[in-house]
């Protein structure tokens, strides 16, 4: 299964701030959107970071200041492995294991298109094992 397929399904917008927000802007739209990231862009379509759950939780008692005033800039990850929608959702799941992600964007052309998280992952590993099931319990009924 490619990349292009996932986003067939779930569609391809993506949620984004900027990095004049604050952490606590980033909350904010976290829990709003019901996601756990938000890809960092000054106009939506380049990529200048990714700030996930994750990296709010690992940088709270670094900050010094209110955590939530502090800007997202000084949490955020500013190096993001992305993907392309021809990329095969198992190297996407090779990609996450080995670096320790969650969700990796998806850009085509330079562009921000999608974004691809973990549970997308797991879902579509599922249904391909009941595709394949089901495709084994009708050759052995078939027999």
């Amino acid at each position: 299964m490619l990349v292009s397929n996932l986003l067939e399904g779930k569609g391809t917008m993506v949620a984004t701030t900027t990095m004049a927000a604050t952490v606590g802007d980033v909350v904010a739209d976290l829990a709003r959107h019901r996601i756990g990231a938000l890809v960092v862009s000054s106009d939506g379509r380049q990529i200048d970071g990714i700030v996930s759950e994750r990296d709010i939780v690992l940088h709270l008692s670094d900050l010094r200041v209110e955590p939530l005033a502090a800007p997202v800039v000084s949490i955020m990850s500013t190096t993001v492995h992305t993907c392309s929608p021809v990329d095969d959702v198992e190297s996407i799941m090779n990609l996450m294991t080995e670096h320790r992600i969650r969700h990796v964007p998806v850009v085509e052309d330079g562009r921000l298109c999608g974004i691809i998280s973990i549970g997308d992952v797991v879902k579509s590993r599922i249904q391909e094992l009941e595709k394949d099931r089901n495709e084994l319990m009708e050759y052995i009924i078939a027999r």
